[in-house]
């Protein structure tokens, strides 16, 4: 079970004529209570990448308002893509491919069991998590579906490239409406989760303007508010773009083996089995591995004492019974 505090946003035009960012949920109106979170960054000129990007959070909501947390699952994160895709395909009013409008996507859901984390496009979602030393380490984030995170990882260009690279904001994925191939969305699911963890979503306005090295400095004290004030002043200061986020700070995590006997159980509805789903539309989906409980130390010397208490009366055997051994000369 995860239990999470007070979730902080921004969503701030900045430097740009109008903002084609759009959150959910809206900024100021989320508690420890939401489960789901999502960054879009609109593109497409003026009003129309505000309206892809608010078409794709209000169809998340809208699809998603009626599932229990303990029914939701890759199956039905795609059904939820695809009614955003499908209703971005009936607002579509352009006939140029070039000029549609469109938008990334970044979403975080907190179910009971797990932290399901997904992605399109060049908008970013960190997993943060300090170590025994209280320096903030990246445990999760995801690549950035960009030519330049491509020619990087084929290292045609180097880092210090990639930052003056042209053409670093052409993206490779995006969700757009009319599409002949719809852009699949890159997704981790992970049971890795403690507490004081703290996950963070946001557009490239904020990645522009904060290294990993520099977020993870902010993110090194304990105060949630204070670091999203730390970013903001960072995004005014260095961003040309609208810069969007969410921080969702994890309390306390309850491992799914230990939840038997305090999850509700839950009425199962039916939804589209995953093999049923188109293959050209499943998403991609990595597996981080699963932290290993230790066993108490109670546990082991229970063990242990069982064991001797094993040996000795097979020795006991071994020396007095009717098959045992004769040790006398």
């Amino acid at each position: 079970m995860i239990n999470t505090g007070k979730p902080f946003a921004l969503n701030e035009q900045g430097r740009r004529n109008n903002n084609e960012d759009s959150i959910y949920p809206l900024q100021n109106e989320a508690d420890g209570t939401n489960r789901f979170f999502i960054v879009c960054d609109g593109m497409g000129g003026h009003e129309k990448g505000e309206v892809a990007s608010r078409i794709v959070c209000d169809s998340f909501a809208a699809y998603l308002r009626d599932v229990p947390p303990c029914e939701f699952n890759e199956t039905v994160f795609i059904q939820a893509l695809n009614h955003a895709y499908n209703q971005l395909d009936r607002e579509n009013d352009c006939p140029d491919p070039a000029k549609k409008m469109g938008t990334t996507l970044t979403f975080l859901y907190l179910n009971d069991k797990q932290a399901f984390m997904a992605h399109i496009g060049d908008s970013r979602i960190y997993h943060l998590r300090k170590n025994e030393r209280g320096k903030t380490e990246i445990v999760y984030k995801s690549s950035d579906h960009s030519l330049v995170n491509e020619l990087l990882k084929a290292a045609v260009i180097t880092q210090e490239e990639a930052e003056r690279h042209p053409k670093k904001n052409m993206i490779t994925r995006v969700i757009q409406p009319n599409m002949e191939k719809r852009s699949k969305a890159e997704i981790c699911i992970t049971q890795d989760l403690q507490a004081g963890d703290r996950f963070f979503l946001c557009s490239d306005g904020v990645t522009e303007s904060l290294t990993d090295a520099q977020l993870c400095d902010i993110a090194a004290g304990n105060d949630d508010e204070a670091m999203i004030k730390a970013i903001r002043t960072e995004c005014e200061a260095y961003s040309h773009d609208n810069f969007s986020a969410w921080l969702v700070p994890v309390v306390d995590f309850i491992p799914p083996d230990e939840q038997s006997e305090i999850i509700p159980s839950c009425e199962q509805t039916e939804t589209l089995p995953a093999d049923k789903v188109n293959p050209e539309e499943k998403a991609e989906i990595t597996f981080p591995p699963r932290r290993t409980k230790k066993k108490s130390k109670t546990k082991r010397l229970i063990l242990l004492l069982f064991l001797l208490a094993l040996l000795t009366l097979a020795a006991w055997f071994l020396c007095h019974g009717d098959g045992g051994i004769d040790i006398t000369p």
